[in-house]
Formats: structure tokens, sequence, C-alpha cells
């Protein structure tokens, strides 16, 4: 697993390519999904997760408000209320604290961008 990047200025990625070779790692096959942090900083985390068709990432939530922002696929996220499908192309931001789950329908990738802050 690479380390996450620390921006300097600025920072591109080939996130294609990325998740084609996180598609050959042995949690992808073994879990039916994988993610990687791209970058790590004090205010913001930004993953990318891809699933295989049919696996869920059981129920969780973030303490940071979080973005879902679909590269490829289609998931549906369970909200406590509601689900929401996400296509390729749709973005979905979810409140702090809010339980949900992820599900692929299809294989999928997306960015899940999270607003962060140092616990002091």
């Amino acid at each position: 697993m690479e380390k996450p990047n620390s921006l300097v200025q600025s920072i591109t990625f080939d996130i294609a390519s990325t998740a084609a070779d996180m598609r050959g790692e042995g949690v992808y096959e073994r879990d039916g999904h994988t993610a990687r942090t791209l970058v790590r900083e004090a205010d913001l985390r930004v993953v990318l997760v891809v699933m295989k068709d049919g696996s869920i990432i059981k129920d969780h939530c973030a303490n940071e408000t979080a973005s879902i922002h679909m590269l490829s696929g289609l998931v549906r996220v369970r909200l406590q209320d509601r689900f929401v499908d996400l296509p390729s192309g749709r973005l979905l931001v979810l409140e702090r604290a809010l339980p949900h789950n992820v599900e692929a329908m299809n294989e999928s990738a997306f960015l899940l961008t999270l607003g962060w802050h140092e616990k002091s």
C-alpha cells in the first residue's frame, strides 16, 4: 500500500490507472471493495474507493462532512429514511455523523472527500 500524498502546492493523479491497480489487489478480490487515501492533509482527506458488483460497505458514519463523487458504475447509498442511487457523474454530500451503507449495483469507482480537522 502506498503512503498517502502530502500536498506541496499541487498534485495530480491518474485515477483510472490507480483504480485498475486497486482492482488487482488481494483485498479487492477477498472483500469486494478497497480504498486508497490519495491525499491526507490537516483539513482534507481524498479517498479513491473501488467496488465489485454486489459488494457492500456496511453501516458506518463519518465524523466529518463527506462527499461521494461517482467516477464510474452505480452505487446505492442507504440512509436512515431513504435510498439514493448514484450513477457515474453524480455527487452526494452527507452531513457529519449520518449513518449509511454503500452497495455497488455494478463495478464502481468513486472519490470520497472528507472535510477534516486535527483533533486537539
